[in-house]
């Protein structure tokens, strides 16, 4: 356990330092930023609002708690940065362009991966966690073996 909690912080320090670098141009609308936003043709704008939906994710990911306000932090950083990239490839820029992009994919997912593995490691008898897709087949299983017995599948378990 102790393995995924520190796994967690050391990807998560990093996402957070690199989500974070990319966000404050975008609040100051530094002239570099504006240059990049109007070659990939988006209004400068923009700028301000997903530098600060950016800052704003980081942080729910940092504090502790908030287990669904962290899923939906690590879902819009993922939107960021898949946007950011599919900018980049579709007006043709190199990969020097479009690689911070893609290292920021792979931060975050990296930092989500390791967020849902510290939870199941958390996880113990008594503790209540998000499915997965394993539960449901067991659960489906379960429910064809109820009724192969001729019980309810519904009342299966229920004393």
């Amino acid at each position: 356990m102790k393995t995924a909690k520190t796994l967690y912080w050391i990807v998560t320090s990093l996402t957070a330092a690199f989500m974070l670098l990319a966000s404050i141009p975008d609040v100051l609308r530094l002239p570099q930023a504006v240059s990049i936003f109007q070659h990939l043709g988006y209004p400068a704008y923009l700028l301000p609002f997903l530098g600060t939906a950016k800052t704003l994710g980081i942080v729910a990911i940092l504090v502790p708690g908030l287990q669904r306000l962290k899923e939906w932090a690590y879902a819009g950083l993922v939107f960021d940065v898949i946007g950011a990239l599919y900018s980049h490839l579709s007006v043709g820029d190199s990969p020097s362009r479009w690689m911070p992009a893609l290292i920021g994919l792979v931060l975050v997912g990296g930092s989500y991966l390791s967020y849902r593995r510290q939870l199941i490691s958390q996880d113990g008898p008594g503790r209540v966690r998000s499915a997965s897709p394993g539960d449901v087949h067991n659960v489906m299983s379960t429910s064809r073996v109820a009724v192969a017995a001729g019980n309810n599948p519904r009342t299966v378990g229920i004393r």
